[in-house]
């Protein structure tokens, strides 16, 4: 069975998100596969960016999400929040644990691994292919005021009122 977790969510216009690593609906690249899960890859965050979004637009969220890890509700690879209004695209490598490539201001929360960076596709073996969702959510709040230690499920929460639309991105993976 497969879901999406934001169709749980109230309904958000939609806007573009693209990649100069990932096509829609392609199967990731080693890059962004986990060395972190013993995948044999290099747990490195794809080219992001996106366009299209309201002129109302204060700042961004970035997340990857596998809705078919062997959880209760999937599993949070990565959350970067407080990226500028004016941002509109972020590098490969972005989300490396230094985050070399985010905007002055953003920041990551920690993952489902509890770390804050980028963890690439990483199913466990002869578990089926795995959905990646990358979002980028526009927001009309130019800061998101969160605890840094906060998880992505909770951001999801608290960024309810301030999403003016949506973006995605999907690849997939399997070993």
């Amino acid at each position: 069975m497969t879901w999406n977790p934001y169709e749980r969510l109230p309904p958000a216009p939609s806007f573009s998100l693209t990649s100069k690593d990932l096509r829609e609906g392609e199967k990731l690249k080693m890059p962004q596969v986990s060395g972190i899960f013993g995948a044999g890859g290099q747990d490195r965050s794809p080219h992001l960016a996106w366009s299209g979004f309201p002129s109302e637009t204060q700042s961004f969220v970035v997340t990857m999400f596998d809705p078919e890890a062997p959880t209760v509700g999937g599993f949070w690879h990565w959350a970067v929040v407080n990226i500028p209004g004016k941002v509109t695209e972020l590098p490969a490598g972005a989300g490396d644990e230094s985050g070399p490539g985010l905007p002055p201001g953003a920041s990551q929360l920690p993952n489902d691994a509890r770390t804050k960076r980028f963890i690439g596709a990483g199913p466990p073996e002869g578990s089926g292919k795995h959905r990646y969702m990358f979002a980028a959510i526009a927001l009309g709040a130019e800061r998101i005021e969160i605890d840094a230690e906060a998880t992505p499920a909770f951001l999801h929460y608290i960024i309810l009122e301030s999403t003016l639309a949506r973006a995605f991105l999907e690849g997939w993976y399997e070993r």
